[in-house]
């Protein structure tokens, strides 16, 4: 729908308000689509996957808390120490999310 919108005021020669109307869009969205093209030409008409891109709370500080509670007890469980992460540092994380942080579970 993007290209065509864009296709339809550079080809056709509708303004940019009639495509975008056309097309299910307002003239502010066309600009931003129309930039992105510009910018990344098709590449940048694709929507972004949606949803997060990681876990929130895996910050540097965290990763090496729990980094470091590994070598110390290597035989320590994910749950283990999402227990103590969040006693030391009020941090609460899944215990899949620990050992996927820290490769495999434990």
């Amino acid at each position: 729908m993007k290209y065509e919108m864009l296709r339809a005021h550079v080809i056709d020669g509708r303004t940019a308000t009639a495509a975008a109307h056309a097309h299910g869009y307002s003239r502010a969205a066309f600009y931003l689509v129309e930039a992105a093209f510009e910018r990344s030409g098709l590449v940048g008409l694709l929507d972004e996957r949606p949803g997060r891109r990681g876990p929130l709370n895996l910050s540097p500080e965290v990763l090496g808390f729990l980094e470091a509670r590994r070598r110390e007890r290597p035989g320590t469980s994910g749950a283990e120490l999402a227990g103590e992460l969040e006693a030391a540092l009020g941090v609460r994380l899944h215990r899949r999310t620990i050992e996927k942080a820290l490769g495999g579970s434990r």
